[in-house]
């Protein structure tokens, strides 16, 4: 009984030292389809071919833009990422993002006035894409875009970065830190 007890002990101070209290939480996900206000939420999920308007949301994850889905956020704050694949559109304006914004193979998309502290991602979108009026503590990176490009008036601590884009991307005034690298040399 001893024994049995000692092992028991044993197994629980283990699961303690491995999961301290607190450190394993499962995040909620909501569902947008319509519009949120100011409200708080783990993660938020854009389903595919849904539309989803932000003003004042706190989200405390990631939010994730599905295919052919539309997301048009201001005033929001973000912990995580944007993550858009395959999405018709995505517009956030006057807004925080504490990880990366990326946006690949989907539509346009509209980043202004946008605190990022990771990335902005344009990679193999088929639309008008802009960043606009930025500060983004990572780069900017635009990559195989289809529907024009404009970057302009950001402050960009990393690398500025375009390639493949067609036509190659248009912009001004963007003060970069780093390197400004290929079709984007001018901006």
């Amino acid at each position: 009984m001893k024994r049995l007890i000692k092992v028991s002990l044993s197994l629980v101070l283990a699961l303690v030292f491995v999961f301290p209290a607190g450190l394993v939480v499962l995040a909620e996900e909501v569902t947008c389809r319509g519009s949120m206000g100011a409200v708080t939420v783990d993660n938020l999920r854009v389903p595919q071919n849904a539309s989803c308007k932000l003003n004042g949301t706190i989200v405390q994850g990631t939010i994730k833009v599905e295919t052919g889905a539309s997301l048009t956020a201001s005033k929001i704050s973000v912990i995580g990422n944007i993550q858009a694949e395959g999405a018709k559109s995505v517009t956030v304006t006057s807004s925080a993002v504490g990880g990366s914004i990326q946006i690949v193979q989907g539509g346009a998309a509209k980043i202004d006035k946008v605190q990022v502290k990771g990335d902005i991602l344009f990679d193999s979108n088929k639309r008008i894409l802009s960043a606009t009026s930025n500060k983004v503590s990572g780069n900017v990176q635009a990559f195989q875009n289809r529907g024009g490009v404009t970057i302009s008036y950001n402050a960009i601590e990393g690398n500025l970065q375009c390639k493949e884009n067609h036509p190659a991307p248009t912009g001004k005034k963007n003060v970069v830190h780093g390197n400004k690298e290929d079709q984007c040399a001018g901006l």
